[in-house]
């Protein structure tokens, strides 16, 4: 068992993750000069995370060219995975998750590539599976025509909290 699932609080987000056959990552580090989130009254601004395993590897590519939707999705869940990390140690319960109000979700891809609310719903889906209703949010998606280090999706998000 991970170390840090075992030390969580016992909330319905953490059954929801266990019962989806997940635990969260240890926290990503920032690769810039800034903080992974800012609280501002009741709202928590989650800083842009990519689909960066525990260990350092890192997804990249272009999307529609070197990756396919089905992978993107993949790494988008993935980052989601990360941003949950990231609000587990703003909050230290994720069960203070109120709604999930906005993600920003940017895909690394080909100036062709038109699919990107596919690649996107990897984190939306994991947000309602593991909010349920108060998971649902407003979102863009968006193609850019790089990402840092070359990853294939970066996400933000902003987080209504108790």
């Amino acid at each position: 068992m991970n170390a840090v699932l075992s030390t969580l609080p016992d909330t319905a987000p953490y059954q929801r993750l266990a019962k989806l056959g997940l635990t969260l990552p240890e926290l990503p580090r920032p690769i810039g000069n800034f903080a992974t989130h800012v609280q501002e009254g009741g709202l928590i601004y989650l800083s842009g995370q990519g689909p960066t395993h525990e260990d350092g590897r890192l997804h990249t590519g272009k999307v529609g060219r070197d990756v396919s939707v089905a992978e993107a999705y993949e790494h988008a869940r993935l980052t989601g995975l990360n941003l949950l990390a990231v609000l587990h140690e703003a909050l230290g319960d994720l069960g203070r998750v109120r709604r999930v109000v906005k993600l920003l979700g940017m895909v690394n891809a080909t100036p062709d590539f038109s699919d990107h609310p596919a690649v996107i719903n990897g984190c939306s889906d994991l947000f309602v599976a593991v909010f349920g209703e108060a998971g649902k949010h407003a979102r863009s998606a968006v193609g850019f025509g790089s990402l840092p280090r070359q990853i294939t999706v970066e996400i933000e998000a902003i987080v209504a909290v108790s």
